[in-house]
């Protein structure tokens, strides 16, 4: 595997973005029209938002898009500087394509400060003829409102997960590798609809063998079994808090799995617990306080053994 697989298999064509079908159409409307305004792309990490803007330069410029295309990371260069400098000197270069515009892809904009917002703004207004501004965020409210309503607002849905696995299988058939079909259930469970982070799990369960499995995808991911979630809660719950705590200490201690991606398997399979809907709105309340303990800098084990031991007098009663 001598190539990355999210730029590998990266959409060239609008055809080929995957989940997005409301946002296609839209964008497909502004190729056929071979003008776009300025555009705010919305949505959650690893749904598209990057590829759709490489897509349109691509279906605009043809093999020319590079020389047409500046893509420039916010989160990066944050400041009112980078607008008064780098933008700005991009933003004054004449076009030189059939178009008269080019683009300017502005990516994690809600990183930007207030200030570097406003100076973006008058940006947009002053060099529309000569560039068209694409800005991407995962939270719009975070974009001041006179970007907003200077721009074609796209929102990113999370991909959905049989569009995720129809896009991974068809990967895995490209490459020629053997695959259990529930392993790919498993890699859409865990990316909550991230194609960018499924992606890249399931080429590196890829590599511990020649079949990707349900327990190559856990092990890639650096994660515990939802069994193995479930037989821990279960067990504290009905009082086996010993053999509770073993398993959690031989996932944390010995295979060095971080507290929080346990926290985060708990969250998963807490509702199926066979318990009533208050005790898992309460054990909800109490896995909330210890992941943001754990965030805050709190000793992984001990937070972890004290939700068995809340689970325990819960469970007793």
């Amino acid at each position: 595997m001598d190539e990355i697989w999210i730029e590998k298999y990266r959409p060239k064509r609008l055809d080929e973005v995957v989940g997005q079908s409301v946002v296609v159409e839209r964008l497909r409307s502004y190729t056929q029209q071979k003008n776009i305004p300025h555009l705010l792309f919305s949505g959650p990490p690893g749904t598209g938002k990057t590829t759709a803007a490489t897509v349109l330069a691509r279906e605009f410029y043809g093999e020319a898009w590079k020389e047409n295309f500046l893509e420039l990371n916010a989160s990066d260069d944050r400041g009112i500087k980078m607008v008064r400098e780098t933008v700005k000197d991009y933003s004054r270069i004449l076009p030189t394509n059939p178009l008269g515009f080019k683009i300017l892809f502005l990516d994690e904009a809600d990183y930007m400060t207030d200030e570097a917002q406003a100076a973006l703004r008058r940006t947009m207004e002053n060099f529309t003829r000569t560039t068209r501004f694409i800005l991407s965020c995962n939270y719009s409210s975070k974009i001041i409102e006179p970007i907003q309503s200077r721009t074609a607002i796209f929102r990113f849905k999370a991909i959905p997960t049989e569009s995720l696995v129809a896009a991974l299988a068809e990967i895995l058939r490209k490459e020629g590798i053997e695959y259990e079909k529930k392993s790919l259930d498993v890699i859409a469970e865990l990316s909550y609809g991230d194609m960018r982070k499924a992606i890249n799990t399931l080429q590196v369960a890829a590599t511990y063998s020649h079949k990707v499995t349900v327990n190559t995808i856990y092990e890639a991911a650096g994660l515990v079994h939802k069994e193995w979630a479930i037989q821990v809660l279960s067990l504290a719950l009905k009082g086996d808090i010993s053999k509770a705590r073993g398993l959690l200490e031989d996932a944390v201690i010995k295979q060095g799995i971080s507290g929080q991606d346990v926290v985060e398997q708990f969250h998963r399979v807490i509702y199926d617990l066979p318990v009533g809907d208050a005790l898992k709105a309460d054990i909800l309340f109490v896995l909330g306080d210890i992941d943001f303990r754990i965030s805050e800098g709190a000793r992984e084990i001990i937070q972890l053994e004290s939700f068995l031991g809340y689970l325990y007098s819960k469970g007793s009663k």
